[in-house]
């Protein structure tokens, strides 16, 4: 049995073993009934803890009440009424009596099997309709509770699942698309509550390998697990991963810029902007940006990051200053500017952000843009340049232009891209398509650049979209080099999870750029393609092969962000005017300032007035 309620109740302390169990990484349930305490503050408590009567042992997720009355399995479902309709070889099956389709459609009869008078659209619109209840239904049964309240949506919820490993917990990366679908459809309490009680995470001990990382680090994400007490009761706990447990050991770099974006979009759609006003939000937004403007030894203004560190959580050669988290970095930025309150306490951190913002948006432009004529100047660049005014600024060898760039890059100027990384002597041309869209999205790149990476993606719609949208990264590394950069792994063969395979989730973040740039036509296109499959495919994690032909070989069905990037795709193109609200138009303030001082020194003065010519467009 579940229980009802969580009940405080005193008691002079867990057993030693019990209690250093969970006091560095665990937060306890409180009770919320307490009208003089913050009914989010997650404490350690040492005297006191919560006793859940009646809980079971087992890591339980409530559903929402309206389908906590249904089976376990999660099964397609079709309307009765079209099983009527059958035919073969193009002809009438056995005449049907008078049958009616269901809901909002029309009224066509369908009249001793004459189904000549049946709209087809609107047999097409009942099962879009079918398939939009179910991705409804399985989101809401993917929601995880703690005490009793929504606080996120577990990774994937396959009720065939005997192994789930770490998909049954709450990532932050995974439930952004969830809580843009409940924020859109004015449920904000599972946004909210979620916010808060990843806020409370962030202060915890966390501790790898007897190394401590830097304070504000966001965990990559947490679980709800019950810890027995004694006789029948329970307590709920929140257990995160801060990467000490990861696959790997990666770096939760990603997730505390999602947690920021996510902040802004919950006050833009919901209104409520009392939330990021609160002391402890206020405070949570300045660690986060504080850990990432820490200084180093870093030349650029990009974060340097190791492998692992955002979506692509495994080995693929990303490390570095990765586009993907560059792309989130500037947004996060953007955002933190947007929310944080002006004092005397936090005037330097907004200029610092500001500074920040002005030479990531120069530098992403400037040197991480191709087209044809930009490979072609790469392809011709001089090395070994020792100037302040070199060409070839980080000495890119001709030879890293492949010959497959070459041959893909179209010949029409109006197309191009991002590349996906740059450090001295590496460049990385592979197409990142996260990093991409998000550089769309944010207003990383110039409008001219946005839209041309809008047309490459139509203009090479069949390598990046396929049969199921869209392709994580393209091409795929094969041969020696999937052996050497990615270490021969098994799960990221050529066209597969991360080494080029189709992830459909993917399908809201270019959703929003589509809108953003006034080309809605081109997601609907994506959209109609991804419905098609689907559900029928049971909402996998990702495809594979060249052309996303096939369900991917290790590839979690019933996926919670598949489902969620879904819906959040068909709500955004429904509402354009909360479509609105999620994206970043051009900051002019940030074109004119620079905080480039070489011309105090006397050395060559910025280079940034003769570039914004070509690429401020």
């Amino acid at each position: 049995m579940r229980p009802s309620k969580c009940l405080l109740r005193a008691f002079t302390r867990l057993s030693p073993s019990r209690d250093t169990a969970f006091q560095s990484h665990h937060s306890r349930c409180i009770n919320q009934n307490n009208n003089n305490q913050d009914p989010y503050r997650i404490t350690k408590p040492r005297y006191a803890a919560p006793f859940c009567t009646n809980m079971p042992s087992s890591v339980t997720t409530q559903v929402a009440s309206e389908a906590r009355n249904l089976s376990a399995s999660t099964t397609c479902t079709k309307d009765p009424t079209l099983d009527k309709i059958i035919s073969k070889n193009g002809l009438n099956v056995k005449p049907l009596t008078v049958e009616r389709l269901e809901e909002d459609e029309k009224d066509e009869e369908v009249v001793n099997g004459d189904v000549r008078n049946i709209d087809k659209d609107g047999l097409e619109n009942v099962r879009r309709k079918e398939i939009e209840e179910e991705a409804w239904r399985l989101l809401r049964q993917s929601v995880v509770t703690y005490c009793d309240s929504p606080v996120g949506t577990m990774a994937a919820n396959d009720p065939t699942d005997t192994a789930p490993l770490n998909y049954d917990q709450v990532f932050i990366r995974d439930f952004v698309p969830s809580a843009l679908a409940f924020l859109m459809k004015g449920e904000g309490e599972i946004v909210r509550n979620f916010l808060l009680y990843t806020l409370q995470l962030q202060s915890w001990e966390k501790t790898v390998d007897c190394y401590s990382p830097g304070q504000g680090l966001m965990p990559a994400s947490f679980k709800v697990r019950t810890s027995p007490l004694e006789e029948d009761k329970f307590e709920e706990v929140l257990d995160p991963d801060f990467g000490e447990s990861a696959i790997g050991r990666v770096a939760p770099v990603d997730s505390g810029l999602w947690w920021i974006i996510l902040l802004r979009a919950y006050g833009k759609i919901t209104g409520d902007y009392s939330l990021q006003e609160r002391v402890d939000v206020q405070t949570g937004i300045k660690m986060i940006a504080n850990l990432c403007l820490a200084d180093g030894f870093d030349m650029f203004p990009t974060l340097l990051v190791t492998d692992g560190s955002c979506m692509i959580d495994r080995r693929m050669g990303i490390h570095g200053h990765p586009l993907e988290i560059q792309a989130l970095f500037y947004s996060a930025l953007r955002s933190s500017r947007e929310m944080i309150t002006i004092n005397d306490s936090s005037k330097n951190l907004v200029r610092t952000i500001s500074n920040r913002l002005s030479a990531i948006s120069f530098h992403i432009r400037e040197n991480y843009w191709v087209d044809k004529g930009k490979i072609n100047e790469i392809y011709r660049y001089k090395t070994e340049e020792y100037s302040t005014d070199a060409t070839n600024k980080f000495n890119i060898y001709p030879d890293q232009v492949s010959p497959w760039l070459m041959d893909w890059i179209p010949e029409n100027h109006r197309c191009g891209f991002l590349v996906g990384n740059l450090q001295p002597a590496h460049m990385d041309f592979r197409f990142f398509t996260l990093g991409n869209l998000w550089s769309i999205v944010s207003s990383l790149g110039t409008p001219r650049q946005n839209q041309a990476i809008l047309n490459l993606i139509e203009e090479k719609w069949d390598d990046l979209i396929g049969h199921m949208p869209l392709k994580i990264c393209f091409p795929a590394l094969e041969s020696s080099e999937w052996h050497i950069i990615t270490g021969s792994d098994p799960k990221n063969t050529p066209w597969s999870y991360h080494n080029g395979g189709s992830w459909p989730t993917l399908l809201w973040q270019f959703t929003l750029a589509c809108m953003k740039m006034g080309r809605p036509e081109l997601a609907v296109k994506a959209v109609t393609l991804a419905e098609k499959r689907l559900q029928a495919d049971r909402w996998p994690e990702y495809y594979d092969t060249r052309y996303g032909k096939f369900i991917g070989k290790k590839s979690r069905l019933y996926q919670t962000w598949t489902i969620a990037g879904f819906l959040t795709a068909k709500q955004l193109l429904q509402n354009p005017e909360m479509a609105s609200s999620l994206f970043w138009e051009e900051d002019f303030e940030l074109l004119e300032s620079c905080v480039c001082v070489l011309t105090k020194s006397g050395r060559k003065s910025c280079s940034r007035a003769a570039a914004k010519s070509q690429i401020l467009i």
